[in-house]
């Protein structure tokens, strides 16, 4: 059978990541002997593994459900492209893609030619154990390939509703090959320090891996995001979820680490803290997958609970963890690194890099600091918006004040001198008029909202100037930065002017809310392909326009689950944003209303930041 092949390619692949490896330690210093051999196994390795995942795919989308994961999680009825995306819909399948994009990754670097050799083999002997410990855990603890014997079920039970998104479906892959895309840069720091090449410019050599990683990461969450907005019926965009938290975590260490490669990169300076943040990235992404997929938080992200997985994982993830920092400990002394000024751009840098430490460590204690408290005292308590907001907030301001300051700052400590006329003089001016408005208009007693708004206001406006004042344009560097003075603005008016309210509403009755008069016109009982669903039509007028809004209730037929499907009038302002609720005792039916400002250029912005790293790619050929 089919499934019996794949999982021989698998165990070969597995096998052969496990020879690549050795062979890559026993040759560790005769990169010019045995660099045809290893790249060789290791690409074989990559073949098994990917032989093995399309056999897989064929599986899946030709409805063979004596695969009992494929049958637990597919259906017959469903189309080919949830056929596919029901693989990652769980926990077995979504650890097969995991280490399929983790081989991915390897091998497009195996492709690569670095300039030095003995570097890039000790990497590829390190992403190759890290393989091989990925693939005993798949096919010891998290098996996709156990069958259904000697009868199959005629249909699958069907992937979970809320999982039939295209959004949702891109989100995970997207995801992952973020997280597994910094197995990069911290197999190259790690091989950088067993080889002790400290003359070598190992951060040119990676920073376009690193930054690709990134996009991927940045991409990942927004897609949740966005996701979440609209599927969940929630209306926000961010939840402070613990697993959402462990998706942050890496993104703020990959965000301080690329700012601190290219410090690196451009003067030598601070290369043991960009070695470190090389190697907290990775090793955060590991903590995520330990969270998600170990069981001990309770989360709608969760894949699983199962104690022989979660011990497996943290033994092989602490294992690559505490070598690393073994390694890094012993070579510290020994890195090249050029003292700067405080007065310089690298020092700026370097205490932004200091702030999205802590803001990571902070987030930490938010997602660990319940299980701790659980063990100690057997009572569950959460860790909720407050406790973020109270951290982030500050800390994102003056981080965002020193970044402004850093333009005005050479590499070399020499600051321009600051004159009425100049730019930056004129952008605080600029934003302290606009946030003097918005503090008229309406009304804002909240000090922190306010000086955000500022700071947004002031990043836009410095970077305006120099798109528009600027000899030599940094275009990566304009669209990252300007997309993070849209973010913070975009997030500061979201929470200043969203509102939302539940209203009691008979058919044909009218009521008004912010200006906006809503009739429910009427309810249908509706047939889909797979579901049965109430529906609403209401009517909407906001004053100057008039449009239907068509909310609904699904309820599934094979898994009987309900799902709520909103309906959202997006203008460039605001989302007029409906859910439609239960039907009272009286007649009435619960309709919910939401009006999010500003809640789109959210994730446009996070597009932006993404879109610069292209940019970033293009400049780092060129400079090669």
């Amino acid at each position: 059978m089919l499934i019996n092949l794949s999982h021989y390619m698998s165990i070969l692949s597995g096998a052969s990541f496990l020879l690549c490896a050795c062979l890559s330690f026993l040759f560790i210093k005769q990169a010019d002997t045995s660099k045809s051999l290893i790249k060789n196994i290791f690409s074989n390795s990559c073949y098994l593994l990917f032989i093995s995942f399309g056999t897989y795919v064929y599986l899946a989308i030709s409805d063979d459900f004596s695969v009992e994961y494929i049958a637990n999680h597919s259906n017959s009825n469903l189309p080919m492209f949830y056929k596919i995306s029901s693989i990652w819909s769980a926990h077995e399948g979504s650890m097969f893609v995991w280490i399929l994009f983790l081989a991915i990754w390897g091998y497009f670097f195996n492709l690569h030619k670095p300039s030095n050799d003995q570097i890039k083999m000790t990497s590829i002997g390190i992403i190759s154990l890290i393989l091989f410990g990925f693939m005993v855990f798949l096919l010891l603890t998290s098996s996709p390939f156990t069958q259904i014997l000697p009868l199959a079920p005629e249909n699958g039970a069907d992937i979970n509703p809320v999982l039939q998104d295209p959004a949702l479906a891109m989100h995970p892959p997207t995801l992952y090959l973020g997280y597994v895309g910094f197995v990069i840069p911290f197999a190259y720091s790690i091989s950088f320090l067993i080889h002790e090449e400290y003359s070598y410019s190992w951060e040119r050599a990676i920073r376009s891996w690193s930054v690709i990683a990134w996009s991927f990461l940045t991409i990942g969450i927004a897609l949740g995001s966005w996701w979440a907005y609209y599927e969940l019926g929630w209306g926000g965009y961010w939840f402070w979820d613990p697993v959402e938290n462990v998706a942050l975590m890496p993104w703020l260490a990959a965000t301080a680490f690329i700012h601190s490669l290219k410090v690196s990169a451009d003067t030598r300076a601070h290369r043991s803290w960009t070695i470190l943040l090389a190697l907290l990235v990775f090793s955060l992404s590991l903590f995520g997958a330990f969270i998600v997929r170990s069981g001990i938080i309770d989360s709608v992200h969760s894949f699983a609970n199962d104690p022989e997985r979660g011990l497996y994982l943290l033994a092989f993830c602490s294992i690559i963890v505490l070598s690393s920092l073994f390694i890094y400990a012993n070579k510290y002394e020994k890195l090249l690194s050029k003292k700067s000024t405080l007065l310089s751009k690298q020092s700026f840098i370097s205490i932004n890099n200091i702030l999205f430490i802590t803001l990571i460590f902070s987030t930490m204690l938010g997602v660990l600091y319940p299980l701790i408290f659980e063990y100690l005292y057997n009572e569950k308590i959460s860790v909720g918006a407050p406790f973020y907001n109270s951290i982030y907030i500050p800390i994102t301001i003056i981080a965002a004040v020193f970044l402004v300051f850093s333009i005005e700052i050479n590499w070399n400590g020499s600051l321009s001198k600051i004159k009425f006329l100049h730019p930056l003089s004129f952008s605080i001016i600029f934003a302290f008029v606009i946030t003097l408005y918005l503090y008229k208009e309406f009304e804002i007693k909240n000090i922190l909202l306010l000086i955000s708004l500022f700071v947004g206001y002031l990043i836009i406006i410095r970077y305006l100037f120099v798109l528009f004042m600027s000899k030599y344009i940094n275009i990566a560097s304009f669209c990252a930065h300007f997309g993070l003075g849209v973010l913070i603005i975009a997030i500061s008016l979201n929470s200043l002017l969203s509102s939302e309210r539940v209203l009691n509403l008979n058919i044909n009755e009218t009521k008004t809310y912010k200006g906006i008069n809503i009739t429910l016109e009427q309810i249908k009982v509706l047939n889909g392909s797979n579901y049965d669903s109430i529906k609403g039509f209401l009517k909407v007028n906001d004053g100057a326009n008039q449009y239907m809004l068509e909310p609904e209730k699904r309820r599934y037929f094979v898994r009987g689950q309900i799902t709520t499907e909103t309906d959202i009038k997006v203008t460039p302002i605001k989302d007029i944003y409906v859910t439609l609720g239960d039907q009272l005792d009286d007649g009435s039916w619960i309709v919910n209303i939401q009006l999010n400002y500003f809640i789109r250029y959210i994730w446009a912005s996070m597009i932006m930041m993404a879109l610069a790293s292209l940019f970033i790619i293009s400049n780092t050929r060129r400079q090669s």
